[in-house]
């Protein structure tokens, strides 16, 4: 290897143990409630971030019924008791990985999440606390957003957050939430409106706090006396007790990877200019009502036309920029979950993925009500995959040789080496395939409800087979 391919490949890889170190791998989110949507739908968009050639397993979980004696082990070793039913869900996993995993149940409550740093460093921890399984559980035991919230709310209580900070997002069929907890015992819950939208990237962005307004506000019931006991928040001097400033680190809170990513997209949907210095609203009435096609293309973004594109859209790899963007060299897939309370929710609850990086591939729906997800994108069953999540292992590749990722890393390297001359061609590629996919899905919606409504237990396989038959076209 020569001094030169040495050198970069040094600053390389210290370059993502320094990601790794923070915590920070630029995931991002956008929230929209169903007020705020052109189909009533409530939107929860994602890019899932997280270093290095990786593996996403695509899992179908079922519902199961459990034992008054069942219970569940967490990854440090505290007990939990299992309900006596818990439902079924779409699991996105990354093996290896404690806060990357994603899930959509069967009645659409869909958690991602976005970490964000804190300053807490006495956190009360009991039974070596929670992380791994937050959202997990909420997922197999929550029927609504809110429900979801609680249980969450609940867990942390019961054992401490584990990591510094982080903020779930939540959404399901009629609302959606953030949920932002800090390490140990502290945490706050704050709903959207229904007629605004919210993002966030890896900073608190919940300000005001207002407990007694239980129909939106959730959470810690010492969360404003243990941070004036800390120190952190002084009535008297700081006015209105704002949560992000009183427990968000200053250097999250201030990292220009953050800050310019929540302003290029918050100047795309508000009706108000920002700048990028400016303190950003919690959530907003967009300037237009938000879309399937608008959450595509914003997970899409690399700050074009804005002064931190450094490529000038015309030459170069939008993904080296100095400012990492909404669409980055870490994304390892992006998601926007679409859940419409008007429609059964067979088919009302969708999760359009783009496996590995937006910019490359194409947004396909993916319906939890199917049955099962095609061998090749999982290659072991979910208890197995439940059972090694944690497993030591370096290479990837041998343990899953065939999975469809491995193209796909091999794809992004390719366009990645020579971007603005290959992307075009690509992109309309994708893009016809998305526009036939929506054009199509009130017909194959519609069409499924009627024609099987005397056989409903032929649908899963039906929405089997159409989701992958797009997913799969590629490989």
């Amino acid at each position: 290897m020569s001094y030169l391919k040495y050198l970069l490949f040094f600053l390389l890889i210290s370059n993502s143990l320094l990601a790794q170190s923070e915590g920070d791998f630029n995931c991002y989110s956008i929230l929209a409630g169903k007020e705020a949507t052109t189909d009533g739908s409530v939107f929860l968009a994602h890019n899932e971030d997280d270093w290095g050639d990786r593996v996403v397993n695509f899992f179908k979980v079922p519902a199961r019924s459990h034992s008054a004696t069942d219970s569940v082990t967490l990854h440090r070793g505290g007990k939990l008791e299992q309900p006596s039913h818990t439902h079924a869900y779409l699991w996105l996993e990354m093996p290896g990985l404690e806060f990357s995993d994603s899930y959509i149940n069967e009645y659409g409550v869909s958690i991602v999440s976005d970490a964000c740093s804190s300053k807490e460093d006495q956190p009360e921890i009991t039974g070596g606390g929670i992380g791994y399984q937050l959202r997990r559980l909420m997922a197999e035991r929550a029927k609504t957003a809110r429900e979801a919230v609680q249980i969450g709310g609940a867990l942390v209580d019961r054992f401490g957050y584990i990591s510094s900070g982080r903020t779930y997002c939540i959404a399901g069929p009629n609302e959606t939430w953030m949920l932002s907890v800090v390490k140990g015992k502290h945490w706050i819950a704050r709903r959207i409106p229904d007629n605004q939208v919210a993002i966030i990237p890896n900073y608190y962005t919940i300000d005001q706090v207002h407990l007694k307004d239980t129909v939106n506000f959730l959470g810690s019931p010492d969360l404003i006396s243990y941070a004036q006991k800390r120190g952190w928040y002084d009535p008297e001097k700081d006015g209105e007790f704002n949560f992000r400033k009183v427990y968000g680190s200053e250097k999250s809170l201030e990292n220009i990877r953050n800050k310019a990513r929540h302003w290029v997209i918050l100047n795309q949907l508000s009706e108000k200019s920002y700048a990028v210095e400016d303190v950003f609203p919690f959530s907003f009435v967009p300037k237009k009502k938000v879309d399937l096609p608008t959450l595509f293309q914003l997970l899409r973004n690399h700050y074009e036309g804005t002064e931190f594109d450094i490529t000038g859209g015309k030459t170069g790899n939008p993904h080296q920029q100095k400012t990492m963007s909404v669409c980055s060299m870490t994304n390892q897939y992006g998601v926007v979950a679409q859940l419409r309370n008007y429609m059964p929710a067979t088919v009302g609850n969708v999760l359009w993925i783009a496996p590995r990086r937006p910019c490359t591939e194409a947004f396909v729906p993916l319906y939890p009500a199917m049955d099962q997800v095609p061998e090749k994108w999982h290659a072991t069953d979910w208890q197995t995959a439940l059972q090694k999540h944690f497993d030591k292992v370096k290479n990837y590749q041998k343990v899953y040789p065939n999975h469809p990722y491995w193209i796909l890393n091999e794809r992004i390297k390719k366009y990645d080496d020579d971007y603005y001359n290959l992307i075009g061609k690509r992109h309309k590629k994708t893009g016809s395939w998305e526009r036939k996919l929506l054009r199509r899905q009130n017909r194959f919606e519609h069409g499924i409800l009627t024609k099987f409504s005397k056989h409903p237990e032929k649908i899963p396989e039906i929405l089997r087979k159409y989701s992958f038959k797009y997913l799969e076209k590629d490989f």
